[in-house]
């Protein structure tokens, strides 16, 4: 009776604990996500405010939880940075890639590779281990973290110039299975005591190879299944994300490169036309991120700082010579064969911030039992501290004194995207129907959408019943899902404008506010009749399928238009590129005289200068 009852008790006792756990955990995720309000308020890195979450919980702080389970943390590691990878590709643009694919990946191999080895010498005589040891070290904080550096460039609101932005994309989404195979090669090295430059390299090319069928496949069929397979409503995202694990798994298992393989299905999947395309990036950006709070604070779990202490001195050093040479170095050698300015490349050398990726790699040894294994994930810890407070906390200033970003002076409209079911090629997207929006101030709408229905005093209009369109109605359009953000600047609320210059006039260009009437008086070229009244700026934002930036160019009979001046998302200052391949259609110094003193005339009549 006695045993019996001292069962019940301690079967009670366990699943107690269980309970126990999952409130403790269900406690500290909910504690980074409060916490996450305060890091945004004053500018704190937020995957550093995550980490102090686990540090303060674990057996050296408050907490005094006592947490030492590495498998765990790997695993939620690799399934964090599965789907961060997965949701990384999924907004990747074939466009942006085929402009920066050469820089971004010798960047995410060789300059890997160099940064490792530029870092080595001083984790060596820093830390008083063998080579081998010490590039392991170079190893783990080698690749750049995707994840962190666009989570600090959208809390502080910065747009960053598109070529910039997208080597920066691309690198950290392929720079982390190299990284990780390089840290597998050497963690192989030292557990076996010997390895071959032809099983290195075949072991490379074997990952990658399989990474890239499986990733390109899995993708495909995915497209498929999401096309075909007619999923409940709300399942089309759940069945993405698993679909990501599953190929993550499945090119692990065959020895491929599972991270090189769900980013590249995420690639594939997110340049496809597929159903709920919106609803499953939505779902993804809440899985990256609540996948990201629960691997920062386990990883600050499982950190020691009591530990820490002892190697805070030269970890400090490897994080400083990271920062300041390796990664410089490496950015510099790799970007010199492309027309990178100065400015970017100490742009992209500086933001080159250290996250997660370096923290889950240092684990690897710790789950094998590597000697001294504790020492390489107290140095990455230390890295990813260091980074985070020093690069993290001055992206924004680095990024405007280098003049590589913009800030962003306009809000998102609050957009709402519906899946038409039959068809994948429209989509009904919404916005409510803003005072200052170019919609209710001009009319304008691109070509490629379709008004559909407003809705008004909780009444379904169609668009003819509803003229005119009022503040407060809500607009609801037909788009192609692909397009659908560029509406966003059409619906949003647009600050005023400072006029440019009207001496920019004297090198060929213009206000946003002249006429196509006006340009083509000046310039003896054809414009429709029923345009003639639209604004160089109206013409930009009718005809680009995406969100207006400098250097984007529209044609106008035999003339080009050319972005120069970008104003609260819309181009304030046009420039003319007027034809080269005849010198007949090149104006003569006089003529060009003459156009110049019309067109400032212009300029002034329409600016009231």
């Amino acid at each position: 009776m006695h045993l019996q009852v001292f069962e019940v008790g301690h079967v009670m006792a366990s699943l107690d604990s269980v309970s126990i756990a999952i409130l403790l955990g269900a406690v500290l995720v909910m504690a980074g996500i409060l916490s996450s309000l305060l890091a945004l308020r004053f500018g704190a890195p937020l995957l550093l405010v995550f980490l102090g979450v686990g540090i303060l919980a674990g057996e050296s702080g408050p907490g005094g939880l006592r947490f030492d389970d590495v498998r765990l943390t790997y695993l939620v590691g690799s399934v964090a940075l599965a789907l961060i990878l997965f949701d990384g590709g999924l907004k990747t643009r074939f466009q942006s890639v085929r402009s920066v694919l050469a820089p971004s990946m010798i960047l995410a191999t060789i300059g890997v590779l160099l940064t490792a080895l530029l870092t080595a010498p001083v984790a060596k005589y820093a830390l008083g281990i063998g080579w081998p040891q010490a590039l392991l070290v170079g190893a783990v904080v080698a690749s750049t973290d995707a994840a962190a550096v666009f989570l600090l460039v959208h809390a502080q609101g910065l747009r960053l110039r598109p070529r910039v932005g997208a080597t920066l994309e691309v690198e950290s989404g392929t720079n982390d299975p190299f990284a990780v195979f390089l840290t597998l090669v050497l963690v192989e090295l030292l557990s076996i005591g010997q390895s071959t430059a032809v099983h290195i390299a075949e072991q490379f090319f074997r990952e990658t190879f399989v990474g890239i069928l499986i990733g390109v496949v899995g993708g495909r069929m995915v497209v498929i299944a999401l096309n075909k397979v007619a999923l409940p409503q709300g399942l089309h995202a759940p069945f993405v994300t698993t679909a990501a694990l599953v190929i993550f798994g499945l090119a692990q298992i065959a020895h491929g490169s599972g991270f090189l393989a769900v980013y590249l299905a995420g690639m594939v999947i997110g340049n496809r036309p597929t159903r709920a395309h919106n609803s499953v990036v939505t779902f993804l950006d809440a899985a990256t991120w609540l996948a990201q709070i629960v691997m920062f604070v386990l990883l600050g779990l499982l950190a020691s700082p009591t530990r820490l202490l002892g190697t805070i001195i030269p970890a400090l050093a490897v994080a400083l010579a990271l920062m300041l040479i390796a990664r410089p170095v490496a950015v510099f050698l790799c970007l010199a064969p492309f027309r990178f300015k100065w400015r970017e490349k100490i742009f992209i050398a500086w933001v080159g911030l250290r996250g997660a990726v370096a923290i889950f790699l240092a684990s690897i040894p710790l789950l094998l039992d590597l000697p001294e294994a504790h020492i390489y994930f107290d140095v990455a810890f230390v890295v990813v501290i260091v980074s985070l407070l020093a690069q993290g906390w001055t992206l924004g200033v680095a990024a405007r004194k280098l003049h590589v970003a913009l800030p962003r002076t306009d809000k998102a409209p609050r957009r709402i995207e519906l899946d038409l079911p039959g068809q994948l090629e429209q989509q009904l997207v919404g916005y409510p129907v803003r005072a200052n929006s170019l919609f209710l101030k001009r009319g304008l709408i691109p070509s490629w959408s379709k008004p559909t229905l407003v809705i008004r005093d909780e009444k379904i209009l169609s668009p003819v019943e509803a003229e005119p369109v009022v503040k407060g109605d809500y607009m609801y359009l037909l788009a192609p899902p692909e397009k659908a953000e560029s509406l966003d600047r059409f619906f949003v609320d647009m600050p005023a404008v400072p006029a440019p210059d009207p001496h920019l006039l004297g090198d060929f260009m213009m206000a946003g506010d002249v006429t196509l009437g006006s340009v083509a008086a000046v310039y003896g070229i054809n414009v429709d009749a029923n345009d003639a009244a639209l604004t160089l700026a109206d013409y930009f934002d009718i005809h680009l399928d995406h969100a207006p930036r400098v250097g984007a160019t529209l044609p106008l009979d035999s003339i080009v238009l050319v972005a120069r001046s970008i104003g609260g998302n819309r181009v304030n200052v046009i420039g003319l590129r007027l034809p080269e391949d005849e010198d007949a259609a090149r104006p003569p110094p006089k003529r060009v005289t003459a156009i110049r003193r019309r067109a400032l005339r212009i300029f002034k009549a329409v600016s009231g200068i």
